[in-house]
């Protein structure tokens, strides 16, 4: 079968990269859906996020659920989306859904040391890159409850456009980091010992449908990448690329009642600041699936 990511198959690649480069949004509000309640969908408010997510590998939307902490919200628009597998780990709350929140004397305390759970600034990264291969995060739901009272905002990005920009540079960048060990993360290691093992893995996948997947995050402790020279220029271009906002880097911050939806794609966020009436609270929800392709029954 051809591929576009197939290094040689450079016709299959300039196809597929001049519809992917007409389609791409450049602004956050190309990719905005409007949504009654996400726990459920009409047909149109379905239809509209498959569409955004096939042709960006994400969505954002907002909704009529302002003050509402539900956690059925994440859970049952995904759903709908074709999202159920979702990954469960030893941060996530027994439902498998996380509260991204600053973590105070109520929250579980081990969280306190992971950058998610306080008010730092978090670099470019997809999620779940330590995972092991077969718990891979190929899809991801936010969903805001409330917002901070400034700062907070992501940038987006979606990891084909990156791809794209990395292999024209030049594609020897693509094959080192589809190393099966370009990027590895250490062992986490806890009182008893080895709480996780060393995660080896590329950066840049295709999965057994065909479909990109990139692993990756601009940390520069608790990472080690390849030495080789190709692999080293190959992090230098990527850091470069992700450094300076490129004419597809989408730009916004959720607000109570809104989310992202996604495959994944590369994201950030910056620093944050609080009040007592303004305490940051987002749902995070990864899966191990994609979003339903648009023309698959997405509804479950």
């Amino acid at each position: 079968m051809h591929s576009p990511f197939d290094l040689d198959d450079p016709a299959s690649y300039r196809q597929w990269r001049e519809k992917k480069l007409d389609g791409a949004p450049r602004r956050i509000e190309d990719i905005l859906v409007p949504l009654d309640d996400p726990r459920a969908l009409t047909a149109t408010e379905l239809d509209a996020l498959l569409q955004r997510c096939s042709i960006a590998n994400m969505a954002v939307y907002t909704s009529n659920t302002v003050g509402n902490a539900d956690k059925e919200i994440p859970r049952r628009l995904g759903t709908q989306l074709g999202l159920h597998r979702l990954d469960s780990h030893w941060l996530t709350d027994d439902d498998a859904i996380s509260p991204i929140s600053v973590t105070g004397a109520e929250q579980r305390g081990e969280r306190k040391e992971f950058i998610p759970y306080t008010d730092k600034p978090i670099r470019w990264h997809t999620d779940g890159y330590y995972n092991l291969p077969e718990r891979t995060v190929r899809g991801l739901i936010l969903h805001c409850v409330q917002s901070a009272a400034s700062g907070g905002e992501n940038q987006l990005l979606d990891h084909e456009i990156a791809y794209i920009l990395l292999r024209d540079e030049n594609p020897d960048y693509i094959r080192a980091l589809s190393q099966a060990d370009a990027m590895i993360i250490p062992p986490r290691m806890d009182d008893s010992g080895v709480a996780r093992a060393a995660q080896p893995g590329a950066v840049f996948s295709v999965d057994g449908e065909g479909y990109l997947h990139m692993r990756y995050t601009a940390r520069t402790i608790s990472i080690e990448w390849r030495t080789d020279a190709a692999t080293q220029a190959a992090v230098a271009a990527l850091t470069r690329l992700l450094a300076t906002p490129t004419a597809w880097t989408l730009h916004g911050r959720l607000e109570p009642g809104m989310g992202l939806v996604c495959n994944n794609v590369l994201h950030d966020r910056s620093g944050f600041t609080e009040t007592p009436e303004k305490r940051r609270l987002l749902y995070r929800a990864r899966y191990h699936e994609r979003v339903a392709p648009r023309d698959a029954p997405a509804a479950g």
